[in-house]
């Protein structure tokens, strides 16, 4: 083979091995984005979950303190 052809096929396998890697660090960025947002997305959804476990508790003892008044007023 000669010199040209051997820098010839150098250079389309440094090529090809660029286009490899400029391709998966764009699918990395990408699914490192949808990562983040499932990230922010579950996290507020924890928020919403630990809000709406305080405000069952309040209902609860709302419930608790308000029942015996009421059945005590309908003996009355």
């Amino acid at each position: 083979m000669s010199i040209a052809l051997l820098g010839l096929m150098c250079a389309v396998i440094v090529i090809l091995l660029a286009i490899m890697k400029i391709f998966l660090s764009s699918q990395i960025y990408y699914e490192s984005r949808k990562i983040n947002e499932l990230r922010q997305e579950a996290t507020a959804l924890q928020a919403e979950h630990n809000m709406l476990n305080s405000h069952i508790e309040a209902l609860r003892f709302k419930n608790r303190i308000t029942d015996p008044i009421f059945v005590m007023n309908q003996e009355e």
